[in-house]
């Protein structure tokens, strides 16, 4: 599933090069998650403006021509998504299910399983996005994030820590391969409470995660099945994981077979000699 970091090396592709296009029109192929909203024909000559991301999901704001607000899109890759930014024409593929035509080029969403969207909304302070992004915890790399408050947001939750950091609720971006990572780069068992973990070790686990996901950006996100980013390059990050995937493998620490667990329905990889209860 594209998380934080797929999303938003995907956000950095398609930012620059809309940046300014002209909606021409849109192709829709089969129904995705959520209805678009909006008849298509309403975006037809609205200009894209900067493009953000929130947690797993990309706004692009639309405006009228003479720059009022008109609204805008918001993009969400569901389990198995991606995008991408077409400069030539291509027939569209049978899991290709939504074309924003813009005068600078096609942005294009693929999704197989469908449960990605693209949903128009009036703002991002208005339904139906403010609903959809209403439960969504802090960025990981807001500095008003501090260790105080993270620390103070584990200590009221009672359920297994791997499970709280892929909730979303308190911090967003720790998919199951960056939460596996992070934690064994913390010392942590995934299967802790987490309101039992301390202050010391709560900021070693916020530290360790914002290190994961910058080391994931850098390495364009991870490629466990199909992801690439808008221009068809594949992430990398994967190739360098610690723990995820590598059960009965040696733990690149200390030696011992990496184990493997259900937490919360999740696979879960990890040290038991290394990461701590």
């Amino acid at each position: 599933m594209p998380e934080l970091p797929e999303v938003e090396v995907a956000r950095r592709g398609i930012d620059a090069p809309l940046r300014g296009a002209r909606v021409e029109h849109v192709r829709r192929g089969k129904a995705l998650r959520w209805p678009l909203g909006c008849p298509p024909a309403k975006l037809r000559g609205l200009v894209i403006g900067p493009i953000v991301r929130r947690g797993k999901y990309l706004w692009l704001p639309l405006a009228q021509p003479g720059g009022h607000a008109a609204g805008g899109l918001l993009w969400h890759l569901g389990m198995s998504g991606s995008l991408g930014l077409l400069t030539a024409p291509r027939a569209a593929g049978p899991h290709d299910h939504f074309d924003l035509v813009t005068d600078r080029g096609t942005l294009r969403l693929t999704d197989p399983r469908r449960f990605g969207a693209v949903v128009f909304s009036r703002g991002l302070d208005v339904d139906p996005a403010a609903r959809l992004l209403a439960r969504l915890g802090a960025e990981p790399f807001d500095p008003a994030l501090t260790p105080a408050g993270f620390h103070a947001g584990l200590a009221r939750r009672h359920a297994p820590i791997k499970s709280v950091l892929l909730a979303g609720d308190l911090v967003v971006g720790a998919g199951n391969i960056y939460a596996c990572e992070a934690l064994f780069a913390a010392g942590i068992h995934p299967a802790l409470a987490a309101d039992r973990i301390s202050r010391p070790r709560a900021a070693r686990l916020l530290a360790a995660l914002r290190q994961t996901l910058a080391r994931a950006l850098d390495r364009g996100g991870s490629t466990l099945r199909d992801f690439a980013d808008a221009h068809g390059v594949a992430g990398s990050y994967q190739a360098e994981a610690a723990v995820y995937a590598r059960a009965g493998q040696p733990c690149p620490r200390c030696g011992a077979p990496v184990r493997r667990r259900l937490i919360g329905q999740r696979s879960t990889y990890f040290c038991s000699r290394c990461q701590k209860r």
